[in-house]
């Protein structure tokens, strides 16, 4: 009751200092007339005060990890009476862990005995290949074609590009452009049709045959520099082509490491969310769902392929991801416990390490890329990401590897 009183007293206190009243200077209006005049307000302010306080202190005494925020009900509060209500909440689960050291895991160590690193030394010859324009001819599978294109019709809005560059009979080109570019000379303008696939990224073409225009208006073609000692000494450190070879198939047997661990940690993430079926407070999967759809998004704006145009439906969207969000929850749930028995936690090296990395990647000064990191919350996910990080290779060490 001396709780409600003062709190009572100090909310009239401050309406006070804010209202006016007819007759009265400010402040100087007498607190029998605000508490009957403001009577409503007086009421809410007191209790967003004190219903918050006396949660808070019977969460600190059950010893509760309350998740979101407290559906409060049967609200009673009169004068003279003290204060009750009920509140229903959900709690952060607790983690009983079972088994996880030695856990089962169907793993090969990869090996390069093909030498695939052949294809890969072709790659850097065509990324580090000139481009030539061959004397005036017709074009032919191979060229680079610069084109301007317009639709005619068939879409909606019309497509117009002043510059647009294809490789004639390249397997990424649609197959309409490589037939109509075969044979045209610079300069030369022709129509065709193309009817795209009713899977094609872009919504308002899919499906639809559409009328081109288009002028081809240069021909590039590809020179590959010779595959030779010198060609391997212009890429790196290396003495040959021997070298340059060898370092290629350590880079990719490193690639093939990386996935088969990887492939490997997800399967004992599986094991473990499987071996662990707790409860999970639907605020935990809610705020999982709106992450995994935002990273979605994200990737879909980083490669060009969101439309803003596109319409979502948000309700089917959050509830087609709930199952996966669950399994996301429980496993970061489970993977922290482990953590902290293991006392496994990313160091103050391997943070500085990641935001040194990004400082690079955006070219910005490493206090200020640390300072904006720490002010949006990306500095604390960067420690959990890493301490999760460490955690995997843990299991994964202490698995038992089975042949596949």
């Amino acid at each position: 009751m001396e709780e409600i009183a003062g709190e009572t007293d100090r909310v009239v206190g401050e309406l006070q200092k804010k209202v006016k009243l007819p007759g009265f200077r400010p402040g100087k209006a007498p607190a029998g007339l605000i508490r009957s005049k403001f009577s409503g307000q007086v009421r809410q302010d007191v209790l967003e005060s004190l219903v918050p306080k006396a949660l808070q202190r019977k969460f600190q005494e059950e010893g509760l990890q309350v998740v979101g925020t407290p559906n409060v009900r049967d609200l009673h509060f009169h004068e003279g009476e003290p204060l009750r209500f009920k509140a229903e909440f959900e709690v952060a689960p607790v983690v009983e862990l079972g088994e996880y050291r030695g856990l089962a895991v169907k793993y090969d160590p990869p090996r390069v005995q093909a030498p695939p690193h052949d294809s890969r030394l072709q790659a850097h010859r065509h990324q580090t290949a000139e481009s030539v324009n061959p004397h005036p001819r017709p074009a032919e599978d191979g060229d680079y074609a610069v084109v301007s294109l317009k639709s005619l019709a068939g879409a909606e809005p019309p497509v117009e590009q002043d510059e647009l560059t294809l490789r004639v009979g390249d397997p990424d080109t649609l197959a309409a452009f490589t037939e109509a570019l075969r044979g045209m000379s610079p300069d030369e303008e022709k129509e065709f049709e193309l009817n795209y696939p009713e899977d094609y990224g872009q919504e308002r073409l899919a499906g639809k045959t559409v009328r081109f225009l288009m002028k081809l208006k240069a021909l590039r073609r590809k020179e590959l520099p010779e595959l030779n000692d010198e060609f391997a000494r212009d890429l790196g450190d290396f003495q040959n082509l021997g070298d340059l070879r060898e370092a290629l198939k350590k880079t990719i047997l490193g690639e093939r490491e990386h996935r088969s661990q990887e492939a490997a940690k997800h399967a004992l993430i599986e094991k473990l969310v499987e071996a662990h079926p707790f409860a999970i407070p639907e605020a935990f999967v809610d705020r999982q769902v709106e992450m995994n759809l935002e990273q979605q998004l994200r990737g879909l704006a980083a490669r060009g392929m969101l439309d803003p145009k596109m319409k979502i439906d948000w309700a089917k969207a959050k509830e087609s991801q709930k199952d996966q969000a669950a399994k996301d929850v429980r496993a970061s749930l489970i993977l922290d416990k482990i953590a902290e028995r293991e006392a496994i936690y990313a160091t103050g090296d391997e943070v500085d390490r990641e935001v040194q990395r990004i400082a690079r990647q955006e070219r910005e000064p490493v206090a200020a890329v640390r300072k904006k990191l720490e002010k949006d919350g990306t500095l604390r996910r960067i420690a959990g990401h890493i301490r999760t990080e460490k955690t995997l290779g843990f299991l994964f060490e202490q698995a038992r590897k089975e042949a596949e």
